[in-house]
């Protein structure tokens, strides 16, 4: 009966411990982020026609990565000087370049 239990409960505890993994970006969610924190200095999409003159455009930064955007998610977590501390989740961060890297 005691072996019993502790198998349950270490299966119950397995299962919580995965159940809270970390999703993947994903890019719908990412394109609202872009459009409400980053549209003001960056070109974020194709229906954008302005932004900051020398920050670059979204589909330039995928451009200049060639598709190699492992790079960006510890970027947005610790962005450049430049860039306002947009405190973004984890998850946001993988939507966010989820986003980025769809615009390839």
């Amino acid at each position: 009966m005691f072996r019993k239990s502790v198998e349950v409960a270490a299966i119950a505890l397995l299962l919580s411990a995965t159940g809270g993994a970390e999703a993947a970006g994903d890019a719908a969610s990412g394109k609202a982020i872009a459009e409400r924190w980053c549209a003001s200095c960056h070109v974020v999409g194709p229906e954008q026609a302005t932004a900051m003159a020398d920050v670059p455009s979204f589909g330039a930064i995928v451009e200049r990565s060639k598709g190699e955007l492992g790079w960006l998610e510890g970027f947005l977590a610790d962005p450049h000087p430049m860039m306002p501390d947009m405190s973004l989740t984890r998850q946001e961060i993988r939507d966010l370049a989820a986003y980025i890297g769809s615009l390839d």
